[in-house]
This record gives structure tokens, sequence and C-alpha cells, in this order.
């Protein structure tokens, strides 16, 4: 999330075009978005699908140590 944000970033000051820095912001808000869904669904479907033994959330493992 971090590189895609920063590398729309710095597209945004090279692009001229008014409607390329439009496609730009949607492209950093859609980003966003996408994070914050992976962040919060993702443990919780870790924590969730291990109480409700399903097999995909046993590959996940949130702390490899």
């Amino acid at each position: 999330l971090v590189i895609v944000w920063q590398a729309d970033s710095l597209a945004e000051v090279f692009t001229m075009s008014h409607d390329q820095k439009k496609s730009l912001k949607r492209h950093k808000r859609s980003a966003m978005k996408s994070g914050l869904i992976l962040s919060i669904l993702g443990p919780l479907y870790t924590v969730a699908g291990g109480i409700m033994g399903l097999p995909l959330a046993q590959c996940v493992d949130l702390a490899p140590w």
C-alpha cells in the first residue's frame, strides 16, 4: 500500500493533465480502501476461520516467530 501510494504521489507531481490527476487520485483512494480491507478482514478471517475450522485460515501465519 505504501509503495503504491508513493508511486501515485510521485506520478501526480509529474502529471500535467487534469484528467490524469483525477485518475491518480481515484487510484490512491482505491488502494487505501483495499489496504484497509486487507488489514481488517485478514486477521478477522484468520481468527474466525481458525475457530470454525476452515483449512485456509491455517495457512496464514500472522506471527512467524
